[in-house]
């Protein structure tokens, strides 16, 4: 019985520590530690806007930790994450506070409000953006974000971002993306 009544005390004790999980870092420092990693490194930025809600955010994550892919990605960049929008499902303390605001600055917020997840824009080693993933279309001049890319056309315009971010990106890893990103995940 007292090994039940020490546990329970400890429970008590420990929960309220459990709970107060750290606040996410600012928008802006996360840009900042990635532009001071991307100076030193002679790289570009790969900056991601998810949400914990977001599945296709979850299968960009899984690709980018797959070993091959990890390799060829951090050869020419440093990944930056930025959580956004997490009050949609009723977790505002998992923002990154003021990611929203530089979603917008970044053009992945349409003018009618929407916003497509994951959101990804390369920026150079300075923070100036390169490219995003709104891709083209001429139903919608503003672009469309490609998401996690499936489709044929949302698989070019990705390699397309990594050949801008990354122009020495070798015609041996443009094959293993391509090749990667048309298995299902």
């Amino acid at each position: 019985m007292h090994k039940i009544l020490r546990y329970l005390i400890v429970i008590l004790l420990i929960s309220p520590l459990l709970l107060a999980a750290p606040k996410p870092p600012k928008a802006d420092q996360v840009l900042a530690d990635a532009k001071a990693k991307a100076i030193e490194q002679h790289k570009s930025i790969f900056l991601i806007f998810g949400a914990s809600w977001c599945p296709e955010c979850h299968t960009l994550d899984s690709f980018l930790e797959e070993p091959e892919m990890r390799a060829i990605f951090e050869k020419y960049f440093v990944i930056a994450h930025l959580s956004a929008y997490e009050e949609l499902a009723g977790h505002a303390n998992l923002n990154n506070p003021g990611s929203d605001k530089l979603m917008i600055k970044f053009g992945g917020v349409a003018a009618t409000g929407e916003a497509g997840f994951p959101y990804l824009v390369i920026l150079d080693e300075s923070g100036s953006p390169r490219i995003t993933s709104n891709r083209p279309v001429k139903e919608k001049p503003a672009g469309e974000s490609i998401g996690f890319p499936t489709q044929p056309e949302e698989i070019a315009w990705f390699l397309t971002m990594l050949k801008t971010g990354a122009p020495s990106l070798t015609a041996a890893e443009e094959l293993a993306i391509k090749l990667r990103l048309r298995r299902k995940m």
